[in-house]
């Protein structure tokens, strides 16, 4: 089986209901408009632009119709051969961490389409060195996506490859409370250097980093998979579901309970 998977719109194959997957997928619209619900909000792609959804996000495409395009997904792994990889793949929140989606205008960047085709033969024909020639495709792709976020004005932000190691590693791990010094350890790094590289990507403390995907993931399994509760709590490591309903509290201002009554109503 491939690491990297290309749809066309439309296709049987499009995911009607929330699904997620653990890979990185890129959605551009050719022609038409689709909307898709990415971890509870609806976005509407209209042709020539792209939006991506990070790994562990839920997604399902609501309204097709005639929209033509392409959905691409591929795995960390099989793009982050390097720390260069790990912060092109985040550049300016491509893949954002922190539920921060965004539908990007690539339609003066023609060569986004042309290397997406290029990626779907390459696939169907799997000729010698394939795989190295997507790698290479990929990285191009996410360059002219850059490039067309800078034509439009926004401001460059670049991330430091060790602090995303860090939330990849809280992602991996969310059945164990962790604290920050074991990261830091994971990482052969410093508390401290954590701390900072929070602050300064993020402007929270690492702490706060852990929790705040603790808490998406635990709207996630509220909203989609319709947890109850307790087994919320024990999924993300708590071993007392009261501690856990405070936690959510805290941070979100409802319980887990009125969270999901919420989303019911």
């Amino acid at each position: 089986m491939p690491m990297i998977e290309t749809l066309n719109i439309p296709s049987e194959a499009l995911p009607v209901g929330g699904r997620r997957i653990k890979k990185y997928l890129l959605v551009w619209c050719s022609a038409g408009t689709l909307d898709l619900e990415i971890d509870g909000r609806t976005f509407t792609v209209p042709a020539g632009h792209v939006i991506t959804i990070t790994s562990g996000q839920f997604h399902k495409f609501r309204d097709v119709g005639q929209a033509r395009g392409i959905v691409l997904q591929f795995t960390y792994d099989f793009f982050c051969k390097d720390d260069t990889d790990i912060e092109l793949i985040f550049h300016n929140g491509l893949f954002c961490h922190f539920d921060q989606n965004e539908v990007i205008d690539v339609s003066a960047q023609p060569l986004v389409g042309a290397y997406l085709q290029s990626i779907a033969a390459e696939l169907q024909e799997r000729a010698y060195q394939y795989l190295t020639s997507v790698h290479a495709k990929i990285k191009l792709i996410l360059v002219e996506i850059n490039r067309a976020k800078v034509r439009l004005g926004e401001e460059i932000w670049k991330p430091n490859a060790l602090f995303l190691k860090f939330l990849e590693l809280i992602r991996a791990d969310f059945q164990h409370s962790r604290p920050v010094k074991y990261y830091a350890g994971r990482l052969g790094t410093t508390e401290l250097q954590l701390n900072e590289l929070s602050k300064l990507h993020a402007g929270k403390t690492a702490q706060q980093i852990i929790h705040g995907l603790i808490v998406s993931e635990a709207k996630r399994l509220l909203y989609y998979e319709a947890h109850s509760v307790k087994e919320v709590a024990y999924a993300l490591g708590f071993k007392d579901p009261f501690y856990f309903s405070n936690f959510f509290k805290r941070h979100t201002h409802l319980s887990p309970q009125a969270f999901k009554e919420q989303i019911e109503a």
